[in-house]
């Protein structure tokens, strides 16, 4: 049922009938970080990056593909349907993933091979990818710190994605961006991140 749901979301967004070169379809591939975690509707990621972009003259389209408490494996396992429910093929994905296997201590190795295994996929479909990497907490064990950290750029290195640094730059651990949980960007939040990784969309979009 959840599953449903989500694909017909997805679809609720965009269909074939709306394809065109001059409306980009953007899928945000991701977690609760972007799929608008305890946000009113049309308050999160996906949302707000239409807007974001709109209002810089791209007639995009964002499909939210946010699943929250979703790790890397569990993104893997359903980036298939997610595609295929979409009804068209979209112009660009942003992938937003592991910030759930930091938090569960999944060893860096599984993260990189599910993470590996989702870009190969969209590079056989063909499909252009915007990586959002993801950082840390500093009281981690740094053995941890740099193996997990170390994936990301790594990664969009060898499927030669373009590459956003961390997800959650200037949201994380600033005070008033997130929500009460001190994870989760709260309105605010989503808008700085919208506002700092708009430039490399656009980037990715026109590549």
């Amino acid at each position: 049922m959840v599953r449903w749901s989500i694909a017909a979301a997805l679809l609720s967004i965009a269909t074939p009938a709306l394809a065109s070169a001059e409306r980009p379809l953007v899928l945000a591939f991701g977690d609760s970080l972007t799929a608008g975690y305890q946000l009113e509707p049309g308050l999160g990621f996906a949302p707000q990056l239409q807007a974001m972009l709109r209002r810089h003259g791209i007639a995009a389209r964002v499909a939210d593909g946010g699943v929250s408490g979703d790790t890397s494996a569990a993104g893997r396992a359903r980036l298939a349907w997610t595609l295929d429910g979409l009804g068209e093929q979209p112009d660009l994905v942003i992938v937003e993933l592991g910030a759930n296997d930091m938090l569960r201590s999944v060893d860096p190795a599984e993260t990189e091979r599910n993470l590996d295994a989702i870009l190969a996929e969209l590079k056989r479909r063909d499909i252009p990818v915007l990586l959002a990497g993801m950082r840390v907490a500093r009281n981690a064990d740094p053995a941890y710190i740099r193996q997990f950290e170390a994936v990301f750029p790594a990664l969009a290195a060898k499927h030669r994605a373009a590459f956003y640094p961390f997800f959650l730059d200037g949201v994380a651990a600033v005070e008033g961006m997130t929500l009460p949980d001190r994870m989760h960007p709260n309105f605010r939040g989503v808008k700085e991140i919208v506002t700092r990784i708009a430039g490399p969309v656009k980037g990715a979009l026109g590549r």
